[in-house]
Order: C-alpha cells, then structure tokens, then sequence
C-alpha cells in the first residue's frame, strides 16, 4: 500500500501536465507553429535521431573491440573508455565551443595555415552538438554492450564457426541479435539524455523543444502557455519510452549453458593491427576525456592566479559547493530510502504473485528519468502553487498570520521534490537489482516465523541490498550536482550552486572563470564511473 502511494506522489506532478492539452490555447500554437515550432520540431528529431545513432555505432564497436580482441593497454581502456560520463554535457559543450568556434584556438591556427578562403566546419551546428553528446553519452551503450558480449557464451562461437562464418559475420548475425535488449536499452537512455538536455543546446544556440520550455516560463513568463508546451514536451518523451520498450522487442534471448558457461577467447592481435586497435582506443578516450580534462585543469589554474571576472572569491565557491552537496545528499537519502519503500513493496507482491501491479509500480516509478527537468519542475509547480494559496489563505483567514513564506514554491521542498520525480528511476532499478539476487525462501521463511513486513524489511532487505543502496546513493548524488533545469526553475532566490554557476558563465563566453566550477562536478563524477567499473554494467541495467 506505502508503494502505490509513494508512486501516486511521483506521479501526481506528471499527471497535472496533462491539462494542458484539455484547453489548448490556438492562437499562439497557430503562431509559434509559423515561426519556431517546425525548427524546434527538426531540431530536436536531429540531435535525438543524430545522438542515437552516434552513441550506438561507437559504444557497440568499442564494445566489442575490447571484448573480441586483445591489443595493448586493452585492460586499461576497457574502464577508461567509462570516464567520459563524469563529463556533464553542457561541460564538453563549451570546452569545445571555446576550442574550435571561430575565435577559437583552433580555427586561428587554421586560417594561419590556409587562409580564411578554406573554410572550416562550424561547430556551432546540428553536427556539432550531436557530436559533443555523443562523445558524453556513447558510455551508457558501451558498458552495457560490453556486459552482454562478455555474457555470451563461446558454444555461439563455436557453432558460427562450424557454420563457416567469419568473425565479422558471427559478430552481424549471432553477436548483436543476443544483444539486442541491451544495445537498445543503452540507445534508447542516451536518446532520453539528448532530449532532456537543456544547457549544451543553450550554450551552443541550438533550440530545441527541451529549451523553449524554459523560454516561455523565464523568457515570457506565460505561464499557461509553458503549461501546454511542457504537456506537448511530455507527449514527446512517452513516445520514446514506447520506442524503447519496441527496440528491445518481445523476443527473450537465452545463452546455451547460461551467462556462468565458457566464455569465448579473445583474438590476438598482430603486427600493425595491435597498434590501430590501441591507437583508436586513446584517440577516442582523448577527444572525450583527457583534452577537456585538461582545458578545464589549465582554465581553472589561470582563472585562480588572474581571474577574468572580478577577484577570485573563495568564499564565494564554497557557499555554491556546500549549496549543491547539501541539496545532492539531501536528495540522494531521501530517493533512496522512497525507492527502497516501493521496491519492498513490490517485492512483497511480486512473491504475491500480483505481477500486473508490480508491472505498474514500476512503470510509474521510473517515468521520471525520461522527462526533461523543466517538464518535472512545471508539474511541480502547477502542483504546489494552489496548496501553497490554500494553507496561506487559511493561516491569514483562521489564525490572522500574515503568511509570507511558501512551504514549496521557491523553497528547496518543491525542488527536492522535483528531484525525487526526476530521480526515483535511479535509485529503484539499483536496488531492485540487489533484490532480484535475494532467494524469495529467506522471506518466505521468515513470514513463517511471524516476521511482520516492516521487520523483513529492516532485517533482511537493507542489509542485503546496502551495495545497490550505495550504488543508487551515489549515482543520485551526481546527478543531482549536474541538473540544470529543474534546480533553476525552482531554487530558492539567491541559492545557486555549482552547476549553475558555470553554467551562467559558460553562457557569457567566461570559459576561464567557468572551468572551475566545471571541474570540481567533473571530479565528483567520477564517483558512479568507478561504481559502474566495479559493477560491469549491471548497475545500468
């Protein structure tokens, strides 16, 4: 019962969206539709389109390089190809912005070199943004795919090779078929990434749906009108959790001798080979780690020693570095002990046998992650402004207070609950995961013995799944210190924090003074990468 409410409660926001589409406003649509909604509309089709197929042709080849192959550094490169997902978007996106716009380093050098007759592709450009996700977001297929080639089982090999298959042929007509789920899974998150996105496509001028949202709520503050755009925004992002959901297919996809059976040997490369597979390994961890990595290190050194806006403040820093761990821990407890409620309370009715329920729960649960932050922050919004009238009025009608302070909007309540509707995805499947390893007779057992549901809980479940717990802490945490949207739409006035902060600057061209900031959410990053790393992929899974 606690389960289905505390999914009511992530649900309710996402529900109040959709009255926005009961009382459409023509005019403006008819208006928006003859200036900026079909640009809006390629725009955004392009990046999620561009990103996807990007994400997949990189993450899968890689995959399977480092899992069919064996060449120098293979062991290094097999994590180290996981770090770009330390990197926020917006990060790479004015890294490389500063690096090859026309002002840029590289674009001087190369009208040095060849005159400015010869010219050189912009960045700022559908092209230039899809590249930049990609290179952020090709990981969430990566390790997935590299988890499911590992599983698979060398009787697969063996019975292409009696068949007479090349390695290339075994690979397009045996290795990706049983791969399909998770190379959709992996594509399909990065597409919901592409389409969440709301401060690489601002940086780089690029409009799209995610970021007109925030327009017509900050811009022109419509209200109504953001309403029904958030609500057609909505529409959008259910469309792509049915394209998920078909990429995966119905099909089940079973290994001879299971994922614990003989696994097939890699091949060992030779002559010049073993040096291209390497060569391709560090060149692709370069451009979307090590070089930005490094621009951001050598900003940040400059910017401390001359800042280039006003004087370095370090009291300034540390304010918007304790703002965004305070909301991210804030957070990140408060989601995982509601996931680990609703995954209990699944669970117990999955054992039940009520699998249609739980089928439910989960559905609803997860739902958020899909959504871009400014859609979750309307909802928010449209949810607990007429609660917060209603308390006001009471408190001035009964008790004569005077009430000017808000229990949610514009308070860290309402944005620490836009956060639990945005992140209770994250937390939930890590600690299912933990669950789904526990034997169903242990609880079983203990229901036997009199164990009340609460006691089952606190003395078998969250000492068992403490490692999907911290996992699903840790990843919240993150992302938490990376959401842009959500945090400025609905922060308190005058609570900033990290990622803001750079953010702001990015936008004004101060790349020095925004690296920084950048850099410390990158370092803090890296926590969920080292996390994936021990996992192996399951815990995206």
């Amino acid at each position: 019962m606690l389960a289905l409410v505390i999914a009511g409660l992530v649900l309710l926001p996402i529900g109040q969206l959709v009255t926005g589409l009961l009382d459409p406003d023509w005019t403006r649509w008819g208006q928006l539709w003859a200036t900026r909604l079909p640009t809006l509309l390629e725009n955004t089709l392009l990046l999620v389109a561009g990103v996807g197929v990007g994400t997949f042709l990189l993450g899968t080849s890689y995959a399977w390089l480092v899992t069919a192959y064996d060449f120098p550094g293979r062991r290094v490169f097999e994590h180290a190809l996981l770090l770009p997902l330390a990197v926020p978007s917006f990060v790479m996106g004015f890294v490389y912005l500063a690096t090859f716009d026309f002002a840029g380093p590289v674009q001087r050098q190369w009208r040095a070199w060849f005159g400015s007759e010869v010219a050189f592709p912009n960045i700022q450009s559908t092209g230039g943004v899809v590249l930049v996700m990609t290179l952020v977001l090709y990981p969430y297929v990566y390790i997935l795919a590299r988890a499911a080639f590992q599983e698979q089982a060398a009787s697969t090999f063996e019975a292409a090779r009696v068949m007479g298959y090349s390695r290339l042929q075994t690979f397009l007509r045996l290795v990706l078929p049983l791969a399909r789920p998770s190379l959709a899974a992996g594509t399909s998150l990065a597409m919901m990434e592409a389409l969440t996105d709301y401060g690489t496509v601002s940086i780089f001028s690029y409009p799209t749906l995610t970021e007109q949202v925030v327009i017509e709520w900050e811009g022109r503050w419509d209200g109504d009108f953001a309403v029904e755009f958030a609500s057609m925004l909505l529409l959008f992002a259910l469309g792509m959790v049915v394209l998920e959901r078909a990429l995966r297919g119905r099909a089940k996809y079973y290994q001879a001798g299971g994922s614990r059976g003989r696994h097939p040997s890699r091949k060992h490369l030779r002559g010049g080979q073993r040096w291209l597979a390497t060569l391709l390994c560090l060149a692709l961890l370069s451009v979307a780690f090590i070089l930005p990595t490094a621009q951001l290190t050598s900003w940040a050194i400059s910017e401390m020693q001359a800042p280039s806006v006003g004087d370095w403040d370090t009291a300034v820093y540390t304010e918007y570095m304790t703002n965004s761990v305070r909301l991210a821990g804030y957070a990140a407890g408060i989601v995982v002990v509601l996931a680990l409620l609703v995954a209990h309370g699944a669970r117990a009715t999955s054992i039940g046998g009520q699998r249609p329920l739980v089928r439910g729960i989960v559905r609803l649960v997860t739902l958020g992650y899909a959504l871009p932050g400014a859609v979750i922050a309307l909802g928010v919004l449209l949810l607990v402004t007429p609660i917060d009238h209603q308390v006001t009025d009471f408190l001035e009608t009964h008790l004569g207070r005077q009430e000017r302070s808000l229990i949610f909007t514009g308070t860290m309540t309402g944005l620490l609950y836009a956060y639990i509707v945005r992140f209770m995805a994250v937390g939930y499947s890590s600690i299912d995961a933990s669950l789904e390893k526990i034997k169903p007779s242990m609880e079983e057992a203990a229901r036997t013995l009199g164990a009340r549901p609460w006691r089952v809980l606190w003395r078998i479940h969250t000492p068992l799944v403490s490692t999907g717990l911290a996992a699903g802490s840790i990843l919240i945490f993150v992302d938490v210190m990376k959401e842009l949207p959500a945090t400025l739409l609905l922060r308190p006035f005058g609570m900033d924090t990290l990622a803001l902060w750079s953010y702001f600057l990015a936008r004004e061209s101060f790349w020095e003074a925004a690296a920084l900031p950048a850099l410390s959410i990158l370092v803090v990053g890296l926590l969920p990468v080292f996390v994936l790393m021990r996992l192996g992929g399951r815990g995206l899974s």
